[in-house]
């Protein structure tokens, strides 16, 4: 088979079939595409689309082009949940061991950092001793004996998409529709799942900047991976402020284990949407009758502090601190340099330009400029105040974490620039928080 006729059929609009991808699959595994190759067909792609069944072909090509996961004589259902990123997202942390202890097995294998949005991977990492990258064994016993393991990507899994992404994220065609789908499904696949819970962001903070395309994106990984055989749910979800109080790596763990324990008052955004995409979870799992209940038990979770010593054992396993839930001051790094940022003037906080936020982390150290960058796990905001409050002259918008003065003036400055202050006594209301769901 001809790799330019392949090319050749997608640039004059043609639908692939299976064996055309089975063979591009093969090519990005074995080298024997060139990159010149992978890159055109990408812009193909790009521009020419895919059919359903294509996504699907390519999905379940690239799935099988490393190791698949299995989970044999598992006792509950294997669920997992990703999001397509944002800012301030820490959810990952809380929902794994929420669905543990409600007996679902979360394999999760998470990502670093991509641009202005945070990884799960970087926020562990964050976490002294704790192993992103465990033996294969260990990863399954772990996940068979505590329910929950959240570990980064390895090699082995879907080793097509690794290359294929790594040439679309150098020639402008990562913004596909059907690559995206396959490129995030094909690696949840191949970690063996029951069942997924999508979260894709829609606003000025989300790769989908318009609900239009969120909607696009969530309808075609729900359909797609129906397709391959994987029950997935997908909630479109606002990305136009930081979610949660926090944003940065060491903080974002501190605010994951205020959720989980219940120590400071969980903010009310973090706390709904947590609920939502671990109640699908459990739903899918066959661990809830309907939604309602699934929230009662994981909130029952929360409540009892089941989750959090879920967690807290989880972090054991993995090399971290024993009393990391009990201790986590004696464990997190903290900047030298901690201050609030003031409002500029009295007003409502009326809007956020929250991919502006996420690349003042990346300024102070807390994200990659470029792919080897070693991270400062101390840096971000914290206490950041929500879109709706009302805010007097000088009173903090957050407290800014950095290195040095120097790096947390200009931080303050660009946080202050990145958010509107409104005529408090103007009409205000609130972004539905859940904007869709598909299922």
């Amino acid at each position: 088979m001809l790799v330019q006729e392949i090319i050749r059929a997608k640039r004059d609009g043609h639908a692939l079939d299976e064996a055309q991808i089975q063979h591009f699959v093969q090519g990005l595994v074995d080298g024997s595409w060139s990159e010149g190759q992978v890159a055109v067909l990408g812009m193909a792609i790009f521009l020419r689309g895919m059919t359903r069944h294509e996504a699907v072909a390519l999905t379940r090509a690239m799935m099988h082009s490393g190791r698949v996961l299995a989970w044999p004589d598992m006792p509950g259902p294997v669920l997992d949940k990703h999001s397509s990123g944002g800012v301030g997202d820490k959810l990952s942390l809380m929902l794994a061991p929420m669905v543990a202890a409600c007996g679902g097995y979360v394999p999760m294998i998470a990502g670093r950092g991509l641009g202005h949005t945070g990884g799960t991977v970087d926020k562990l990492e964050a976490i002294p001793g704790y192993s992103t990258a465990p033996s294969a064994a260990d990863f399954d016993r772990i996940v068979r004996t505590l329910g929950c393991a959240i570990i980064g990507q390895t090699g082995d899994l879907a080793p097509a998409d690794k290359r294929f992404y790594a040439t679309r994220d150098v020639t402008a065609t990562v913004e596909s529709v059907p690559l995206i789908t396959a490129s995030i499904l094909s690696k949840k696949l191949a970690a063996g799942l029951q069942g997924l819970a999508m979260d894709i962001k829609c606003g000025n903070g989300a790769f989908a900047a318009t609900p239009a395309f969120g909607e696009e994106l969530a309808r075609s990984i729900v359909d797609v991976a129906a397709g391959a055989g994987l029950r997935t749910h997908a909630l479109i979800t606002d990305m136009n402020q930081v979610l949660g109080a926090e944003v940065g790596n060491a903080l974002e763990v501190q605010g994951a284990l205020d959720y989980l324990t219940g120590r400071a008052p969980r903010e009310a955004r973090t706390h709904e949407l947590t609920l939502a995409l671990a109640a699908e979870m459990l739903l899918m799992g066959g661990l809830a009758p309907d939604l309602a209940q699934a929230r009662q038990r994981l909130q029952a979770a929360l409540d009892s502090g089941a989750a959090a010593e879920r967690f807290g054992r989880m972090v054991a396993a993995l090399g971290g601190p024993t009393d990391l839930v009990e201790r986590p001051e004696a464990h997190l790094p903290a900047a030298p340099v901690v201050r609030p940022v003031p409002a500029p003037h009295a007003g409502r906080l009326s809007a956020m330009h929250t991919r502006d936020i996420g690349l003042i982390i990346v300024e102070l150290g807390g994200g990659r400029r470029l792919p080897g960058d070693a991270l400062d796990m101390r840096v971000g905001f914290s206490a950041m105040r929500q879109r709706g409050e009302v805010l007097a002259a000088g009173e903090p918008l957050a407290f800014v974490h950095a290195a040095t003065e120097a790096a947390a003036d200009a931080a303050a400055a660009r946080l202050q620039a990145a958010v509107t202050l409104t005529d408090a006594s103007m009409p205000w209301s609130a972004t539905p928080l859940v904007m869709a769901r598909l299922a």
